[in-house]
């Protein structure tokens, strides 16, 4: 009786979440994300679902970054035709960052297929073997149309389930990234009903655009994050203040800034503190470039969904000023344009994902600019292991571009108070009032250091049992 949990993804590591609940003969998935790291061994772990397709009956689906959802196109191309539950946001999001994955997915085996002719040419590689994309864009657009959009706050009995067995779900706002949610599970079972409170990705209070996150309902059990769980972050207050003193000094020396950012909800939140910045003349009236196709598109959902916007950035559309674009900033879209910023000789802010510097265009704009101690490096979230986002902020003197071996020579600096992720102190306050009905926390989404950290002090403050699973662990609740 109860829930049995099987963790698969995103178990002492940050990237690749996927939890399977099985309950009343019924199967689910939370979350479907995509393991970002190695080549080769993302590429092993992406390739293997937590369980077939057809022995699943849904999906439900906390937000729409890639470390989330990325993997639904390969549970498409597999054969799953059930519902994928998610916010209204979350679908018209994933829409276009299911494609551009994708896109991805197929750029890279076409160029590792064509390094692979040029050195069998010349006779240093072996085999005639050809790489394939993990999933297609045709597979993309099937996982899209399997999106079943719920409002926050809303009941949804999922698919295969009943009153009496089986699941019904409800959400409420994390505070993370436009649509983002905590998922709460009611799972039924010969007359007994077990809670289970799943975290998706906790937001911090006062972020640009996003709305601070709801408190936790009452649960029996909690998978929660744990990504910054031996970290505090700085007060968000003053990053305003630090982003102008970064661009004003790159801007005395001539220099330039690149600034490695996720798609969705770090960009749109660069951009209006740039807005905001130049509008109290704080920094020069320098150009300002966005050059990722999908943050092009992502900005278009965000000017969608005002209904998911912050008193802050409602007040500028009260002006009638679009937060996201005005006169100085340019939104790059062809591959001819993104090139010609290579080219110029004068101070710039380029905004580029991907936000862990591991794929798109942003890695020829850093190809371009770590070498001169004139440029900035600014990192604006968080960096997994094996990343080269990481190694760019460990400063290792020497990291490669394209496979090429380069020096690290540019000033690097990070604004981390703009990260999605709840700090150690947040997400303990963010627990509190789930705390006195729990009976046990399972820490996912982290780090073994952070993950430490973390039930170290839950088991201090709230006296609970903390667990933290590995990739492939199950355990029965309830």
């Amino acid at each position: 009786m109860g829930i049995r949990l099987h963790f698969w993804g995103a178990a002492q590591t940050v990237t690749g979440s996927s939890h399977h609940l099985e309950c009343a003969g019924q199967n689910i998935l939370l979350d479907c994300g995509l393991f970002q790291g190695h080549r080769q061994q993302g590429r092993e772990m992406n390739a293997h679902l937590a369980l077939p397709p057809e022995q699943l009956n849904a999906v439900v689906l906390s937000h729409a970054h890639i470390d989330h959802s990325g993997d639904l196109p390969l549970l498409a191309k597999q054969g799953y035709r059930g519902p994928i539950y998610t916010t209204p946001a979350t679908v018209d999001l994933c829409e276009k960052m299911l494609k551009d994955s994708a896109h991805i997915q197929e750029s890279d085996a076409e160029f590792v297929n064509k390094w692979a002719r040029r050195r069998r040419s010349i006779g240093v590689a072996p085999g005639n073997g050809e790489a394939t994309p993990l999933y297609t864009q045709e597979d993309a657009a099937q996982a899209v149309d399997l999106f079943k959009p719920v409002k926050l706050h809303t009941p949804q009995l999922l698919a295969g389930s009943t009153a009496e067995a089986g699941f019904t779900t409800s959400t409420t706002d994390a505070g993370h990234m436009l649509g983002s949610t905590s998922v709460l599970i009611e799972a039924r079972e010969k007359g007994r009903t077990t809670r289970l409170l799943f975290s998706g990705d906790v937001g911090r209070k006062g972020l640009p655009i996003i709305r601070d996150p709801d408190p936790a309902p009452a649960a029996e059990y909690l998978i929660m994050e744990s990504t910054y769980g031996n970290r505090l972050h700085q007060p968000i207050g003053p990053v305003k203040k630090k982003l102008a003193g970064l661009v004003n000094r790159t801007v005395g020396r001539g220099g330039h800034i690149v600034m490695p950012a996720f798609a969705v909800g770090r960009t749109q939140q660069v951009v209006m503190l740039l807005h905001e910045l130049i509008n109290d003349k704080a920094i020069p009236d320098i150009p300002i470039f966005v050059d990722s196709p999908l943050a092009v598109n992502v900005t278009d959902v965000f000017r969608k969904h005002e209904e998911e916007w912050d008193k802050d950035a409602q007040m500028f559309a009260d002006i009638n000023q679009d937060p996201f674009g005005w006169k100085r900033l340019h939104y790059t879209r062809s591959v001819e344009e993104s090139k010609a910023l290579n080219g110029l000789r004068m101070p710039f802010i380029v905004i580029s994902a991907s936000g862990m510097c591991e794929a798109g265009r942003v890695l020829h704009h850093l190809k371009n600019s770590v070498e001169d101690p004139r440029n900035l490096i600014l990192i604006t979230g968080f960096q997994a292991e094996n990343t080269l986002g990481r190694m760019i902020v460990e400063r290792r003197p020497e990291v490669k571009i394209f496979g090429e071996p380069m020096r690290l020579r540019a000033e690097v600096d990070s604004i981390g108070e703009l990260s999605g992720h709840a700090d150690q102190r947040e997400l303990l306050e963010w627990m509190a009032p789930v705390a006195p009905t729990l009976k046990r926390v399972f820490l996912v989404h982290g780090e073994p250091d952070a993950q430490q950290a973390l039930k170290e002090e839950i088991e201090r403050r709230y006296r609970l049992d903390v667990v933290c699973p590995k990739r492939g662990e199950r355990y029965q609740v309830g």
